[in-house]
Order: C-alpha cells, then structure tokens, then sequence
C-alpha cells in the first residue's frame, strides 16, 4: 500500500498522535509519501523522525497513491485538493485541532480509524465541485472548487450589482456585498454563515446565497447543479474580489463568470464511526441545550 501524507504545520498537542500515525504506517509496511514543507516541519520543528519516506511536492508525483491523508483543519483539506484532482484518490482528513466537517477524524479516532483503513471497513463519499469559466483565465491552474466561488466588494463603503441568470434565463440583480455560489460540501461553510441551507453531501444542487442584500426579500435559493449559473458585477468602486475556496484574485467589474458542475469528484474516505449527521449534531452543538 502506498499512502501520501499533506499538511504544512501541525501544533505541539498533535505531535505524539502525529508519530503514533507514522509508526502505525511503517507497521504495515505502507509506502509513505510525504509533503516536502510538512516533512521539514516535522524533523526541524517537531523533532520527529519520520523513519523511511519519499517526498512529493506536486500533484505530478502522487504517484500510485492508494490514499491521501491530509493532517489540519478544512482549509488544509480544500488545499490539498489542488493536489489531488482528478486522480480519483481516496482523501481521508485528520483534524489536528478542532472539529471539521472535511477533516472530521478527530485525534482521539486515529488509531481505530487507520485499524479501519487497513481493514477496508470504509465507503468512498463522492464529492461534487464547482468549475469556473472566464476568459481571462486567472484561476486557469485550477479552476475549481469544492466548497465555493464568491464575488464580493473590495472597498468598505460601497455594494455591488451582481446580475446572476441561470440556465440563460435571469434569476435576479442582487444589490449587495456579494454572492456566494457553493456546492454540498460548502453549505456548511461560507454559505450557511450567511444563512444559507445546509445540503446533505449527495445532494445534487448548488445554493446562490447573497452576503448582506440591501433587499431584505432577497433569500438563498437551491438550484439543480446540471444547470450553468452565469453572473457579471457591477459597482461604483471599479474593482471586486472574486474567489475559489481560499484562493482569490481581484477583478474590475463588467465582468462575466460562467459556473458549472465539474465532470470529476474528488472521493472522501468515510468509515463506520462517522456520520454527516452526527457531525452537524457536535459541529452546530444542535441539543447542547440544558433542557434536553
């Protein structure tokens, strides 16, 4: 077996569970292949020994990888998507801190979920992603994303229009300091702090949700995600943000974006002790209440 390890830092209260995973690796005689900053980060600042392993610092050289762990939070996870792609990769996320919805394997689970691994008592979680089109091409490395795309104002004091058709037929002139465009996956992020819907993973939708519409009547909507969403931006300020998942590059306006589902998923490892639900249930504290 062959497994590639991702991350960039890890804190001091993730280093004994860190070198457990490794020992645990080399147990079964796992091939191991690990992230060049990662790697650094673990001899020169953990001070840990990684024993035999390989490096890789690009997704060209995710070679024969049977699975890829990624060790942080969600954005570490959304980042290593980038590596990952559309090579069909198995992803496991390991929270070294707090509880994710991507990197849902909390320390406490590590052992029992690599005894699991090992075991194949495993599905793999297809997850949908949103792919960006525009002719300008400045997302061109990697035009998508698996939580999000956002526009959004860059300057403080004024909103923006952002005019949003789909399937070729208008849907509305959003005045506000935003939209967010998200799939499944990012309905718990950005989406649902703006008061969006929260989608199960399979769902096969997107949600458009407006961030702070000068129209109060304006609500998030679900759409099927077989159809293109098409949006251009309009503003007073002359420039806006737009983004895919943590990467963002700023744009002046009169701008056209097309967005539609990818033609590739990326795999989410999922083992018998996990559960989208339950995980909604400790993440949202729904019935952390005294009363129950």
């Amino acid at each position: 077996m062959r497994i590639a390890i991702f991350g960039w830092t890890i804190g001091p209260i993730f280093y004994d569970s860190m070198k457990r995973l490794l020992e645990i690796l080399h147990h079964h005689q796992t091939e191991v292949i690990i992230y060049g900053p990662l790697l650094k980060f673990l001899k020169k600042e953990a001070g840990l020994d990684p024993g035999k392993v390989e490096v890789f610092t690009s997704g060209k050289e995710l070679i024969n990888v049977d699975f890829f762990l990624s060790i942080g939070g969600d954005g570490t996870f959304l980042e290593a998507i980038t590596y990952v792609r559309d090579s069909g990769i198995p992803m496991v996320g390991i929270n070294s801190g707090r509880l994710g919805f991507l990197a849902d394997i909390a320390q406490t689970e590590l052992e029992f979920s690599m005894e699991q691994l090992y075991a194949g008592k495993f599905i793999l979680q297809p997850r949908s992603l949103i792919k960006l089109e525009d002719e300008l091409g400045q997302f061109s490395n990697f035009p998508y994303a698996m939580n999000e795309f956002t526009v959004h104002k860059q300057e403080s004091t004024h909103m923006i229009s952002v005019h949003v058709e789909v399937a070729g037929d208008l849907l509305n002139t959003y005045w506000a300091d935003g939209i967010i465009v998200s799939t499944p996956t990012g309905s718990t992020a950005y989406s649902l702090s703006v008061g969006g819907p929260i989608l199960a993973p399979g769902a096969a939708n997107f949600v458009i949700s407006p961030i702070a519409p000068h129209n109060l009547a304006i609500r998030p909507i679900v759409i099927p995600d077989h159809e293109e969403i098409t949006l251009w931006v309009e503003g007073r300020g002359g420039r806006y943000m737009a983004s895919l998942d943590s990467r963002s590059a700023a744009f002046e306006t009169d701008k056209t974006w097309k967005i539609r589902k990818s033609d590739f998923i990326i795999n989410v490892l999922k083992f018998e002790n996990q559960s989208f639900y339950e995980t909604l249930r400790k993440k949202l504290l729904w019935g952390a209440d005294k009363r129950n």
